[in-house]
């Protein structure tokens, strides 16, 4: 399963059935779970976990140092879990001593072409992330998100589950739970209803995320009294409560 063409190094841990195209090469400290497929030229570098059943299409690279001044060839490392699709170009750098020491991405992300995720972000699960999405280092991200082409996050940044961007999205702050935001400078336009609709939430699930929304975005509030407000409805509704949550973790602010 592994083209005579590819460089495998001894040391890498390839499971069983792994299939591994022509002129890939995969490095020493580099571990690949069952069921997946590596295609043509791609590149795995670094300190790299792998789990089962991913996909991971030509011209992609996946565990190479970070882009930061400040890297000296620490052994940090990229985990990536399992059923991700993982299309052409898309590149992945590993974490780096100063942060987190991993770049993950968890269960059954689709990444289209030309994404970039910077060293030690930290991707959840089921996310999406349509073609040339760029994440900065020490970015986070919820599980269901969805990123709109050529959405660009600020390091740092944190996005919420189930959150939204229009395509040409530049986010430069934080993006609560549940929001759809689009434009450069990201600007907040409602609730992501269609997505939680299909992900089976109920209608007063949403008709109380539509009002924290409008008492985040839409009442005339100071983000203290906003918050004020919010915690009082989470205590009806435990979505509302994510945001909440989300509120008291940011650093960088959200945006508004």
């Amino acid at each position: 399963m592994i083209h005579s063409s590819a460089i495998v190094h001894r040391g890498a841990r390839i499971a069983a059935g792994v299939e591994v195209g022509p002129y890939s090469e995969i490095g020493e400290h580099v571990e690949v779970g069952e069921g997946s497929w590596i295609g043509a030229h791609v590149v795995l570098d670094g300190h790299l976990r792998i789990g089962r059943n991913n996909r991971i299409w030509h011209f992609a690279s996946i565990g190479a140092p970070p882009q930061d001044k400040k890297y000296a060839n620490e052994p940090t490392a990229v985990e990536i879990g399992d059923g991700n699709t993982i299309r052409e170009y898309v590149t992945i750098n590993r974490g780096t001593v100063g942060d987190a020491k991993v770049t993950r991405l968890g269960n059954s992300n689709w990444v289209m072409a030309y994404v970039h995720f910077a060293h030690d972000c930290q991707i959840g699960n089921n996310t999406i992330f349509a073609n040339a999405c760029q994440l900065a280092g020490h970015v986070w991200v919820g599980d269901w998100a969805i990123f709109g082409a050529t959405t660009l996050v600020h390091q740092f940044v944190h996005i919420g589950a189930h959150a939204f961007t229009g395509m040409g999205t530049y986010l430069p702050q934080d993006l609560p739970p549940f929001v759809t935001a689009a434009g450069n400078m990201a600007q907040p336009y409602g609730i992501n209803k269609e997505g939680l609709k299909r992900r089976g939430f109920s209608p007063d699930t949403i008709a109380e995320l539509k009002r924290a929304y409008k008492t985040l975005y839409r009442k005339g509030f100071s983000l203290e009294d906003a918050h004020a407000q919010l915690v009082a409805q989470a205590k009806q509704c435990a979505e509302v409560q994510q945001i909440v949550d989300f509120l008291d973790r940011s650093k960088r602010g959200i945006i508004r």
